[in-house]
């Protein structure tokens, strides 16, 4: 996709979520517009495999008669193989152009601003599509009953109540709304039969990013930011080129997961899982959107914490952005948990930071690679977070790396943060590459990590070098005498000398600047007394 293509992509996108715009909130809005991106590539992405498969017989899937017995024997015979390839099935009369076609009927553009919330003016300019459409979100789901997808599918589309009088007040104003919506989309030409382009998981991307950015830190909880998100990747797939797996304990919308993925050639399987509901239902259709079958990804929806689903599972890859300094119960019956009850103590219940990491560290394999956001804080904190410091780096051996990163580059919080990278297999065992990024970056609002800060970062990391007030390759000895704080400024001196200053000349110049000032007055009160004016000091 070109530049160009891509800004007109998102022009269009971001026109649509303008349509909602001031009916509700940012957060509230993106459910519906992102849904319906969703059920959009859903149809496309069945007309395209039914079309496939009614080549032979030389008709496209929206020809087929539904009301007829032979309409209803090519039904069934395209329901059983898409359910088994796609996972779900749509009837051609359910398809997102049949019903965008269906609500914007011989309306145009200006009709749809100008109808009014009467029902007598409404319906002579509009087809009442809400009752169908909320069904056809619902037999999507339905299709897949019983089915390999039923977990993947189920509850989809839960956050799109189209009966919200946000929408608008009556049945008709909501209709309307709605018909605006999906007219706007049908006209986005999102290239699926083009299996080189990834249009709409961009544009899902562009607009998830937006959201965020937009809504603050109730947003930006399940968001990280690109930039960051591609360190991260870079750092986890270093010396890779296929991944068996990748995990991620708090995905969020499921961006990060994706994003490692594009650094490889070949991803086997996805794994991740997330505690709000929304986020959840998020990350499996972004998922979905970015062409990863449902049989190659397992989101759970769960607290990742007090209730992991995957612990039978080890990772090569692992990647994370947990809530920083989030809250947890530190039970102690997690002292008989495998993740936590080597290391003799619990994060603290205020602070769950190194509780994730414990977590990542429990499901990381043997040949695994593991990068995780943390706050600065949990770099030298003491107490409980001293010791399982200084467990993992004594006792294990694992922490390979430490990134310190700009501030205010995280939506919601300006707060500094870092990367800790963790390896079981290391090729340096006797060190731990410390790296200050932090004044390497695009100042703005939010803070951005500009290309070259990125490839600055990685490429310090592969090749492990040292540079001048920015890397540091420090002895786990230097480290066990820093009482396991690793503190960054500790390692990495960034101290600029200030030019010393010669008294002298200072002086000099004073005594210089004195007389100058002293001629310029001078000239001022003869130019004055010239004009019989007061002078005027």
């Amino acid at each position: 996709m070109s530049e160009d293509h891509k800004k007109q992509l998102e022009q269009q996108l971001w026109n649509i979520a303008n349509t909602l715009r001031g009916k509700m909130n940012a957060d509230e809005f993106r459910d519906y517009i992102l849904g319906f991106i969703f059920y959009k590539y859903l149809a496309e992405k069945m007309e395209i495999y039914a079309n496939n498969i009614l080549q032979p017989d030389g008709i496209q899937f929206t020809d087929i008669d539904e009301n007829t017995q032979e309409g209803q024997e090519y039904i069934e015979a395209i329901r059983e193989e898409a359910l088994e390839k796609l996972g779900y099935f749509l009837k051609p009369s359910e398809l997102f152009s049949a019903i965008a076609k269906r609500g914007n009927h011989n309306a145009d553009e200006t009709s749809l601003e100008q109808a009014a919330d009467t029902t007598e003016t409404y319906n002579t300019k509009h087809n009442f599509i809400l009752e169908d459409l909320q069904k056809i979100l619902n037999n999507v789901q339905n299709s897949t009953m019983g089915t390999e997808s039923e977990e993947d599918f189920d509850n989809l589309f839960e956050d799109m109540d189209l009966n919200s009088t946000k929408l608008g007040k009556s049945p008709e104003a909501r209709n309307e709304v709605i018909a605006k919506v999906l007219a706007h989309l049908d006209k986005i030409d999102f290239q699926l039969d083009q299996t080189e382009l990834d249009v709409l998981g961009d544009a899902y991307e562009y607009l998830i990013g937006k959201f965020a950015s937009g809504a603050g830190k109730k947003a930006g909880e399940f968001y990280t930011p690109q930039e960051v998100s591609m360190v991260l990747a870079k750092l986890v797939t270093t010396g890779k080129h296929k991944l068996k797996s990748v995990y991620d304990p708090t995905c969020g919308s499921g961006s990060l997961l994706l994003r490692v993925a594009k650094e490889v050639e070949e991803v086997n399987n996805f794994y991740g899982q997330e505690l709000n509901r929304t986020t959840y239902n998020l990350a499996r259709m972004n998922m979905i959107l970015h062409g990863v079958h449902y049989r190659k990804f397992d989101i759970k929806q769960e607290d990742t914490l007090e209730h992991p689903q995957h612990l039978e599972h080890r990772f090569e890859a692992i990647v994370a952005n947990p809530p920083f300094s989030a809250k947890w119960s530190a039970n102690q019956l997690f002292m008989s948990d495998d993740r936590f009850s080597q290391y003799g103590k619990l994060a603290p219940s205020s602070k769950a930071d190194f509780a994730f990491v414990q977590h990542m560290v429990h499901h990381l394999a043997e040949n695994g690679q593991m990068a995780v956001v943390l706050p600065h804080g949990a770099l030298f904190r003491g107490n409980a977070e001293e010791h399982i410091r200084k467990y993992l780096i004594k006792e294990k051996n694992i922490l390979d790396a430490v990134i310190g990163l700009p501030t205010n580059l995280f939506y919601g919080t300006p707060i500094p943060t870092c990367i800790l990278v963790f390896k079981k297999c290391r090729e340096n065992p006797d060190n731990v590459l410390f790296i200050d990024s932090s004044a390497y970056f695009e100042r703005g609002t939010q803070n951005v990590l500009r290309a070259s800060d990125v490839e600055k970062i990685i490429t310090t990391y592969r090749d492990r070098t040292v540079v001048d007030k920015y890397s540091y390759v420090a002895p786990l000895s230097e480290i066990e005498e820093n009482e396991y704080n690793l503190n960054i400024p500790r390692y990495v001196n960034t101290f600029e000398e200030e030019e010393i200053i010669d008294v002298s000349k200072v002086s000099t110049k004073l005594k210089a600047l004195e007389v100058d000032m002293k001629e310029t007055d001078d000239a001022l009160i003869a130019l004055c007394n010239e004009l019989n004016i007061d002078t005027p000091f």
